[in-house]
């Protein structure tokens, strides 16, 4: 019997006969994981009233108590690692090293986060006038929904729902519908770590139903923060939808990560790292890779050594020892196979066959079988007005171009508009350093991958690619805080800012 899972709102179950989804096993496609019952706009609107509701006391609790209860989340994940992350592996076909990895990144979010909330500090600032303090705090902001994508269906939730929980906010969780059973075993983990009801929600739904009940919602005032993970032209609308309500939403969206490949680079620490950026998740990362820039001097060494790494890699079974699974869904297969029709007659594939891997059209050593599988592609002679090097190709695909000069490079890497993750491998300090001066990315990478993150540094883009907002680390507390100041005059008598200020007279027309 397919287990059913639903909403939780309020800590209780929502039971409204709801639109039945199939979450399938995208590496066996006829394996239904669980039946999601999805909800309405109304119901989202709903969870968004009982999160107001319970964050009034939630926000009362110490935020040290809190962080104890960040503390116990971490805990209860770590002790749960295994089994998570098979479901995680079982769901959406990452890979369970990858998946394992994923999971780890939540207990280390928690271990970071656990301190905030002894550290969640204001300021004592000196008035101008005598006989009076400024302080300033940070509070909570109130209800944060969160809606995230299903590619990293635990660790980026993470993100969001630690800190925000940390600063004394409620939350309305909608995960993809995809990663439901992912998204509903991450918040069984939570829940028993003690939070009170009402104040983590999980709204399972899809996009249309979430929008219009986030409009509710803003509306009624019971959502005060928004965070958004997904693709750019969603990402546009949900702030836009913000902005009307004066909001200013955390947006981490879509990338078109470059990796430039300097004439001193080491080719084949090069090739390591631009193929897991590119094919690990099969490409479904917003930090994949996008376009290898190399030097004209290495281009074809370099392109050689990657094709060969690659042919030689293992795709198939993500229960196993493999560079890629399957695609996340059948929605990123059929818009996979419309980027695969960006390849034009003046590019070259240089790592063999295209499209789905099937026995009429095989992957040697491939180990999967009856699942989303395709085969990963490299295209040589990428041009700056290709649509395949200007735009975000969710999958596993890398285009590859050459420079002649260093700031040639930069502005290839510019061209696109992204600004999530960028990579450039060289010995070179100068370049380096140029590089990072000139590129427009959130983040950099040298001698290292466009992917990967660690809990206590800044994750976010710039351009198409987000908002400027960022998550992880101490920065994200900028996402679930407001600055509130405080003045206390007690001279016994109103003294007025910039108007009863003591005035020491210099001689300014002193000289020696």
């Amino acid at each position: 019997m397919t287990h059913e899972i639903v909403s939780l709102i309020g800590g209780k179950e929502e039971t409204s006969n709801g639109t039945a989804y199939d979450s399938v096993n995208p590496a066996r496609v006829d394996e239904v994981v669980a039946r999601v019952r999805l909800a309405d706009a109304g119901t989202f609107a709903a969870a968004c009233r009982s999160a107001a509701a319970a964050q009034r006391d939630w926000a009362r609790i110490p935020a040290p108590v809190r962080g104890r209860v960040i503390a116990s989340i971490g805990r209860l994940v770590e002790a749960n690692a295994e089994e998570l992350a098979r479901l995680v592996t079982r769901e959406i076909g990452k890979p369970y090293a990858e998946a394992l990895g994923e999971v780890r990144e939540i207990v280390d979010t928690c271990d970071f986060f656990l301190g905030e909330g002894r550290r969640l500090y204001g300021q004592t600032v000196p008035s101008e006038m005598p006989d009076k303090n400024l302080f300033t705090f940070r509070v909570p902001v109130g209800v944060a929904a969160v809606v995230t994508a299903g590619n990293f269906p635990v660790a980026v939730p993470s993100w969001y729902l630690v800190p925000a929980l940390l600063c004394g906010n409620a939350v309305v969780w909608k995960p993809a519908e995809y990663a439901a059973a992912s998204a509903h075993a991450l918040y069984r983990l939570f829940t028993a770590a003690g939070l009170p009801d009402g104040v983590l929600n999980l709204v399972l739904a899809d996009g249309d139903a979430t929008f219009e009940g986030l409009g509710t919602a803003l509306a009624e005032g019971t959502v005060h923060k928004v965070g958004f993970t997904g693709s750019t032209a969603v990402g546009r609308k949900v702030g836009e939808l913000c902005g009307r309500h004066l909001q200013s939403p955390c947006l981490e969206l879509g990338g078109k990560n470059p990796m430039v490949v300097m004439p001193d680079a080491d080719l084949d620490l090069a090739v390591e790292g631009a193929l897991f950026a590119g094919f690990g998740t099969a490409g479904q990362r917003c930090t994949s890779l996008g376009t290898v820039i190399a030097h004209e001097s290495v281009h074809d060494e370099f392109l050689a050594r990657y094709t060969r790494a690659l042919s030689q890699a293992v795709i198939g079974d993500p229960a196993g020892d493999v560079l890629c699974g399957p695609l996340l869904d059948r929605k990123f297969a059929t818009r996979y196979e419309e980027y695969l029709g960006w390849i034009q007659p003046h590019h070259t594939v240089v790592s063999g066959p295209v499209g789905r891997i099937t026995p009429d059209n095989p992957r040697g050593g491939f180990t999967g079988e009856g699942g989303l599988y395709y085969h990963p592609v490299v295209v040589d002679g990428v041009r700056p007005d290709d649509r395949i090097f200007l735009e975000e190709t969710f999958g596993p695909i890398v285009g590859v171009t050459t420079f002649a000069t260093l700031d040639e490079a930069v502005d290839l890497a510019n061209r696109p508009g992204y600004g999530l993750s960028s990579s450039i491998y060289t010995t070179d300090p100068k370049a380096a350093f140029r590089f990072r001066t000139g590129i427009g990315a959130g983040m950099v990478s040298v001698n290292n991958s466009t992917s990967g993150a660690e809990a206590h540094l800044p994750f976010g883009g710039n351009g198409n690619s987000g908002n400027g907002s960022r998550q992880s680390g101490m920065w994200v507390l900028d996402q679930f805080t407001r600055w509130q100041a405080m003045n206390w005059d007690y001279s016994g008598r109103l003294q007025k800012a910039q108007m009863d200020v003591a005035e020491i007279v210099p001689d300014l027309g002193f000289r020696l």
